[in-house]
């Protein structure tokens, strides 16, 4: 997949489950949830249990969504990871080595950054778009937004401090799309095994990009 069919994916649906488990098959209830309630981005951790057995299951049971991976930190994952199907890859830290690796099998790779030195090495060394990541704790909306003026061409994806009640904040502020985890999957929920909260929680988030989207140029956003 090119960078450019990537960006556009994050374009047309702007959030990104983040799941992290420590049993594969609660991390399949809980992407399925998440896809149930109109999310297509979904990343499974590479620190969950059997994560390329799980990616490539939910390649076969969500074919209309893109299921990737993060938290890889090695080009050894990576390699793993592309061979399990992970159709896209975050990973916490800027790597020359893992970014080449990627863009030469044609797979797009986010890598975490913080300040603007690492956004734009990262950008530099060929990186799809950028992780912001912990956004909370340098700033959150008001660091998107701080970041516009000199990097506006970086595509910009905060995660860590990222809510239901703030995403579209972010968008608005300029970042291409966000990631949740917790915030979209509460313990609480999850130890419950109440997937339908869940997947309402999912719908709740693509409804307010929905919503934005319409005040501002009066048409729905398509985000299914």
């Amino acid at each position: 997949m090119s960078d450019q069919v990537w960006l556009s994916h994050l374009q047309k649906h702007r959030a990104i489950a983040v799941i992290r488990a420590s049993d594969m098959q609660l991390a399949q209830k809980m992407a399925m949830a998440a896809a149930a309630g109109g999310m297509r981005l979904i990343e499974i951790t590479w620190n969950s249990d059997r994560p390329g057995e799980l990616i490539s299951l939910l390649r076969a049971e969500l074919p209309n969504c893109l299921i990737g991976t993060g938290t890889l930190f090695n080009v050894g994952q990576l390699q793993e990871a592309i061979a399990s199907g992970a159709q896209f890859l975050f990973s916490p830290h800027v790597d020359s080595a893992m970014i080449q690796a990627a863009v030469k099998q044609d797979v797009p790779i986010i890598p975490g950054a913080m300040t603007p030195t690492e956004i734009v090495t990262a950008w530099n060394q060929g990186a799809s778009c950028v992780k912001v990541f912990p956004v909370q704790a340098v700033g959150g909306v008001n660091y998107i937004k701080s970041l516009q003026g000199p990097l506006g061409e970086i595509p910009l994806i905060p995660t860590g401090g990222v809510t239901l009640e703030n995403a579209q904040e972010f968008i608005q502020a300029g970042a291409i799309a966000v990631g949740l985890s917790g915030e979209l999957f509460p313990k609480k929920l999850i130890i419950q095994g109440n997937w339908q909260a869940i997947a309402s929680h999912a719908n709740q988030l693509m409804q307010s990009f929905n919503t934005a989207y319409s005040d501002n140029h009066s048409t729905e956003f398509p985000y299914n």
